[in-house]
């Protein structure tokens, strides 16, 4: 399979508000009965076709019972945009996947998490009171943890939901590479076809390109405080601890994201953590490198 299926599954709105709901977008990988469902979330700017590759690399793995389902987070991609821009935070998107889950039914399911993906796995998986059709297996938290560095935050507040245009494919990637050229090596092909998902035609019939996203998502982000992060991080810790999966903890050994001091606080506060570390690679590691695919691929597929 070169290409997945786009599907979508209706989702009530946290923020009350006048709409009736939002459509969240997903794109499936493999078997459309496979009853081993492995949920790719993707991070807070991103979509879900940043999964392709680990996608179909654990499709040819591991058989006709895998199913990768990929969704763009509401605000994203292909998915509906919210009324509300407060809406677009943890509890909101949290929902959504539990919605997600109850209409694909999993018999097995794993969970990969790259940074707020891996966020949002982490309050799902942290809660055992959380209706699950099945409990979470098998967590990788991709780049992430309940302590986030403040400069990683700030840096990242500084592009998100800029109104930025683009005249060519070519143009995007190379101003998408210098904000992300933290993700380490990748070759032009890889990267202009992580790009292509990230961008849709300007509304106004231009020609132009703009990027996939609300730019509304920056709201509710440029509301964090040193102070309410550190107010967060305690719940996250406490969530993270009640963990009962198995827990992948990948990092890029040069992320300003998450620090070698929080991975190690991680793999010492829940004993079914273990660690992997990129080198050459900062926040995050896109699961493109055969390494990076293995990594992944070998913790899952057993």
């Amino acid at each position: 399979m070169s290409e997945p299926t786009l599907n979508y599954v209706q989702c009530p709105d946290a923020v009350a508000g006048p709409a009736q709901g939002h459509r969240m977008a997903y794109w499936q990988w493999g078997n459309p009965q496979g009853r081993h469902v492995v949920l790719c979330v993707h991070g807070l700017s991103r979509q879900g076709r940043d999964f392709d590759v680990l996608a179909q690399a654990l499709c040819a793995r591991g058989g006709p019972e895998i199913r990768v389902v990929c969704p763009d987070v509401v605000g994203r991609g292909q998915s509906d945009w919210l009324q509300d821009p407060m809406g677009y935070q943890i509890p909101q998107y949290a929902a959504d996947m539990l919605q997600l889950l109850k209409q694909l039914q999993p018999g097995t399911l794993d969970w990969v998490g790259t940074s707020m993906g891996g966020l949002i796995g982490l309050v799902v998986s942290g809660q055992p009171e959380v209706a699950l059709p099945v409990p979470v297996r098998r967590l990788v938290l991709n780049d992430v943890g309940p302590t986030i560095e403040w400069q990683a935050l700030q840096r990242i507040g500084q592009y998100l939901g800029l109104p930025v245009r683009f005249s060519s494919l070519q143009q995007a990637a190379d101003a998408l590479w210098l904000l992300s050229s933290s993700f380490g090596p990748h070759t032009q092909a890889q990267w202009l076809a992580l790009t292509r998902p990230m961008l849709k035609p300007a509304p106004d019939g231009s020609g132009a390109l703009v990027l996939h996203y609300d730019p509304a998502i920056a709201v509710a982000f440029r509301t964090l405080t040193p102070e309410s992060a550190v107010q967060g991080e305690a719940l996250l810790w406490h969530l993270y601890a009640q963990i009962q999966a198995d827990i992948l903890l990948t990092r890029g050994a040069q992320s300003d994201l998450l620090s070698h001091a929080t991975a190690q606080g991680m793999l010492a506060r829940n004993e079914k953590a273990r660690l992997v570390e990129f080198e050459g690679v900062g926040h995050a590691p896109t699961f493109i490198a055969d390494g990076q695919v293995n990594a992944v691929a070998s913790f899952l597929l057993v």
